[in-house]
């Protein structure tokens, strides 16, 4: 069985506005999954409506069903969800300013209410960030972009997620950054076993570390298959990417 399935949802904000037009994709346990699209095509509302978020939005799923390891989510609670093991990355690298690297990193451990193994869990980050080691003490707001969405990473990976939602990872950062974070979360991924659901704009980078795509469009789902069948069509990759 999928860790995550959408089933023809329907997205309305306020009651009125209809964002999501029947979304249907799954993340298979263990997989990497990108989501695709230009803005507005209703990639972040998909997460946010995984993730409990929605709701704080004024927004409902008002059709159609959300399942994650076999339980029904959709208008969840977003605290909830997260302690089931679902944690969304937002667009913007989303930092404690004022607080230290280590301290936003901690702050990551507070979903579940856990405190006896912080040490380890802060050695397995420094292990995939070691950057973020050096700049434990230095407050978060004064890292560089790259530094910062590293952080945020970091933090969601000290809950123990079973599934992240990233969204926008590679915005506004040099393409060197963007590999190795690309990389870096390909080892969390093959690691620690955490199932990974991805929107990009950045479609080479991201069917780069995709097992499965989908593309969507103005709410609805126009292409769903592995890498090769997107990168194999030039209609797709002009019409989304390079047009």
């Amino acid at each position: 069985m999928p860790l995550l399935v959408l089933n023809n949802i329907e997205v309305r904000y306020s009651g009125v506005v209809l964002v999501l037009k029947g979304v249907s994709l799954e993340v298979e346990k263990g997989s990497i999954v990108a989501l695709l699209g230009s803005n507005g095509a209703g990639k972040s509302t998909t997460l946010k409506a995984i993730s409990g978020l929605l709701k704080v939005e004024d927004g409902q799923v008002t059709s159609g069903a959300i399942e994650f390891n076999g339980h029904r989510i959709e208008n969840g609670d977003l605290e909830k969800t997260a302690k089931m093991g679902v944690l969304q990355i937002l667009e913007g690298r989303r930092v404690f300013g004022s607080l230290t690297v280590e301290q936003n990193l901690i702050s990551g451990t507070y979903v579940h209410g856990r405190n006896a193994k912080i040490q380890t869990e802060l050695d397995m980050v420094y292990g995939f960030f070691p950057v973020l080691k050096g700049l434990r003490g230095r407050s978060a707001g004064y890292l560089s972009g790259g530094e910062q969405q590293m952080l945020v990473v970091g933090r969601a990976l000290m809950a123990h997620p079973q599934l992240m939602l990233i969204d926008e990872a590679s915005l506004g950062l040099a393409p060197l950054l963007v590999d190795e974070i690309f990389q870096i979360l390909k080892r969390i991924n093959e690691e620690e076993k955490v199932s990974i659901l991805l929107v990009e704009q950045n479609a080479k980078a991201a069917l780069s570390l995709a097992k499965y795509t989908y593309v969507l469009e103005n709410g609805r789902i126009v292409h769903a298959g592995e890498p090769a069948t997107l990168r194999n069509d030039p209609v797709m990759m002009k019409r989304y990417y390079f047009g």
